[in-house]
């Protein structure tokens, strides 16, 4: 006999295991059930993620499986096992010939790979034939399950052998582990993401308690271990490396050292494979597997903050020495190394890397001396997008322009940061902060745009720079944040700033911006002569400008809301009918949105509830969408009237109860308004007259305990459940809001 056969069935040469596999139950069975209907599959992921472990949990379950198939075990007493371990054992007779590792990660010599499969198999040849032909021959009548652990470094031969094996071996599968697919035909691969973040926390504790019997979990440690996980993306080499730390350090000393997480983690356990000795190591394994232009462009994609797109990455990366034409390809190959993330966003396609990945490469970019350059094209490529955003915001595209600057706002606010690094490009910051202010206003992000306008505006420099233009539109968008905020001294100086600066520059559009804020810093503060004054003012300006957006519509609104207020229903009617046709013609919804506040406003005082309803349901479903708190609140409340008024005084009080926490994540609740908060007192007055003030105040508290969501729901199917007062729909007389319950004008 040439050659010793396969050893008995069952375990295998499997190592045992010597801690715990914790959680991954989930990934576990899926794998399970993929290995029951494919012969090839392959686990890939970053370093560390733990595809070794995963692989050999489920090869352990398999070769379980095979055993107690040749033992004998029922197979219903298996299943009853399988389920108590959490382990999914496909096919009890497809691997009755055992379950094989094959460790291919210190394999260097890829004439070396067939003799180490053959020695995996326990098979010993001392002829002259190709090992190939000898693992062929002797394979091909065995069902086994072979498991191949670390080939990406040779990935073409391993997957020729394998390629080879599985056609001459018809009872084979293969379990294969490693940063990238071997492409073959017919393989499934199992994309291995790190585990979920309390599967990470789980692990942590299990592996720091382990290490020290004494570690226990305090109350206040909780939320830093948490933090920790979510700083090292949860990827279980990291946390079992941090374990190690937390030996000697604290969670909250950890923490503060994870600057340089490379430095902290290293160590492991005696004995494990040399590249998960360290962090950087098991990183730079991946890093010497890469050609020089992976690197490279690795390297250059550190630049970015979570997600990025093929368009950013071609613009930023590309150059003499990376043509554009080849980022498709490199991204693609990083890719199937599991070195970046693909993932579908609301926005579209979109790349990311794990931090520690991201962190490797942002070192590599700084030793090669280019990182400045970079960033600077980072910011140039994000100065470009939120022009394009802010000019496509006055088109049907305002759905997706919100959700693609959601979506991109991390690399936003690192463009925003490169600015003001640099003292002399403070005006760039400017500009961009300003360029923004759809999103600020438009999209919930006051608290957030307030931030960056002051931090553009404020920083030594700021304003002695020679982009006048820059620091007058930041001065505009910071006036009205801080309007809608409920700060008029904020705005009122910041606003006065601008139009005194747009007066010595000649800058018209600037002037009309600025007169247009100082209307709407009226309109909130109950001055409506002087909002109508200075609302009139802006519109003439802006159109000897030249100016027709969504700046210029929205201050016809608010000379509607003003006239409203003062009660000239029929001018308001007019403006912001003449609104609505508008943005239906450019397929603008933001602003129509609170065209239809003002009309449903109008339909109320006229004693149209129906209508009123109508409008404000479309408004509500509107500004949900772009989570325009300021809006949302304001057509909830006047929607409560409605609602009361229609005869449903315990949906009007809930509705009432929700809305009014919202007014914390705007600013000063209803800009300390009367006049925009006549809705709700009425509202409060006749709901509390017809239940009582225990049962308002019961259906109030209800509806602070509804989340956002469950609320818009609520508000958007009323329509169809609320009960109608006799006579009230379309002709009973209405609430008479504004002149029977606001305060007289302060003119």
């Amino acid at each position: 006999m040439r050659h010793r056969p396969l050893r008995h069935a069952g375990r295998g040469n499997l190592p045992s295991e010597l801690s715990g596999f914790i959680g991954r139950g989930a990934e576990l069975a899926a794998l399970g059930r993929l290995l029951e209907d494919s012969r090839l599959v392959t686990v890939t992921g970053v370093g560390g993620v733990g595809k070794s472990r995963l692989v050999l949990a489920a090869a352990r379950a398999a070769a379980e499986g095979a055993r107690e198939a040749a033992e004998g075990v029922p197979e219903a007493q298996e299943a009853e096992a399988r389920g108590a371990r959490g382990a999914h054992a496909p096919g009890r007779e497809r691997h009755r010939d055992g379950v094989r590792l094959a460790e291919l990660a210190g394999v260097r010599d890829p004439g070396l790979l067939e003799l180490t499969l053959s020695e995996a198999l326990g098979l010993t040849d001392h002829t002259t034939r190709p090992p190939r032909t000898v693992l062929a021959e002797h394979l091909a009548d065995k069902h086994l399950l072979l498991v191949l652990d670390g080939f990406e470094h040779l990935v073409e031969e391993t997957a020729a052998l394998v390629r080879e094996l599985l056609l001459r071996s018809p009872g084979l599968r293969v379990l294969a582990a490693g940063r990238r697919p071997l492409d073959l035909e017919g393989e499934r691969v199992f994309p291995l993401a790190p585990p979920a973040p309390q599967e990470a926390l789980e692990l942590l504790v299990a592996r720091a308690s382990a290490a020290d019997p004494a570690f226990a979990v305090t109350g206040a440690d909780r939320a830093e271990l948490v933090e920790l996980c979510a700083r090292l993306d949860g990827i279980p080499l990291a946390l079992e490396l941090a374990a190690g730390r937390l030996r000697t350090l604290s969670p909250a000393q950890v923490l503060a050292r994870l600057e340089d997480p490379f430095a902290l983690l290293t160590g492991g356990v005696r004995g494990g494979l040399p590249r998960h000795r360290a962090l950087r190591t098991a990183i730079g394994w991946s890093h010497e597997l890469c050609t020089p232009a992976e690197r490279l462009l690795w390297a250059r994609l550190s630049v970015f903050a979570g997600r990025f797109d093929l368009e950013a990455a071609e613009y930023v990366c590309a150059g003499p020495d990376m043509p554009v034409e080849s980022v498709l390809d490199l991204v693609g190959e990083l890719l199937s190394q599991s070195l970046l993330v693909r993932e579908e966003t609301a926005a579209g396609v979109r790349f990311r890397m794990l931090e520690t990945v991201r962190l490797y490469g942002a070192g590599w970019l700084e030793s090669l001396g280019d990182a400045v350059r970079l960033r600077r094209r980072h910011r140039d490529w994000y100065m470009g997008l939120a022009t394009w955003c802010e000019l496509d915001w006055f088109s049907p595209r305002q759905y997706e322009v919100a959700a693609l600057v959601e979506v991109e706002l991390p690399n936003l606010r690192l463009a925003l940061e490169c600015c003001l690094d640099e003292p002399d490009e403070l005006h760039l910051g400017q500009y961009l902060a300003g360029t923004l202010w759809f999103f600020w206003a438009g999209c919930g992000r006051l608290t957030e745009g307030r931030h960056w306008l002051d931090r553009t505006l404020d920083t030594p420099g700021g304003a002695a720079t020679d982009y006048t233009s820059s620091r007058l539109k930041a001065l505009w968008v910071l006036g009205y944040v801080a309007a809608l905020q409920g700060d008029a001294t904020a705005s009122m100086c910041a606003l006065h700033e601008c139009r005194d600066g747009a007066a010595r520059s000649g800058n018209r559009v600037a002037a009309a911006y600025a007169v247009h804020r100082l209307g709407c810093l009226a309109l909130v503060s109950d001055d409506m002569t002087r909002a109508r004054e200075l609302l009139g003012e802006a519109l003439e300006q802006y159109r000897a400008a030249g100016e027709l957006n969504s700046n210029v519509l929205m201050c016809q609104v608010e000379l509607g809301m003003a006239l409203a207020f003062l009660g000239d229903l029929p001018g308001a009617l007019a403006l912001c009918g003449e609104v609505r046709e508008i943005c239906e013609e450019r397929g603008e919804l933001w602003t129509k949105a609170y065209a239809l506040y003002v009309l449903a406003y109008a339909a109320l005082e006229a004693g149209g509830t129906r209508e009123a309803r109508r409008l404000l349901t479309e408004c509500v479903e509107v500004n949900h969408a772009f989570n325009d708190l300021v809006g949302l609140v304001l057509a909830l409340e006047l929607l409560a009237l409605v609602t009361v008024t229609e005869g449903d005084p315990a949906e009007a009080a809930v509705l009432q109860g929700a809305a009014e926490p919202m007014w914390g994540g705007v600013g000063l609740q209803l800009f300390g308004s009367g006049y925009f908060n006549a809705p709700r007192l009425l509202c409060r007055e006749r709901a509390g007259e017809l239940l009582g003030a225990e049962r308002y105040a019961a259906y109030e508290a209800e509806g602070r305990e509804l989340n956002r969501e469950s609320l818009v729901v609520r508000a958007l199917r009323g329509a169809a459940s609320v009960p109608r007062q006799a006579g009230a729909p379309g002709g009973a007389p209405g609430p008479r809001v504004s002149r029977s319950t606001a305060p007289a004008d302060q003119s």
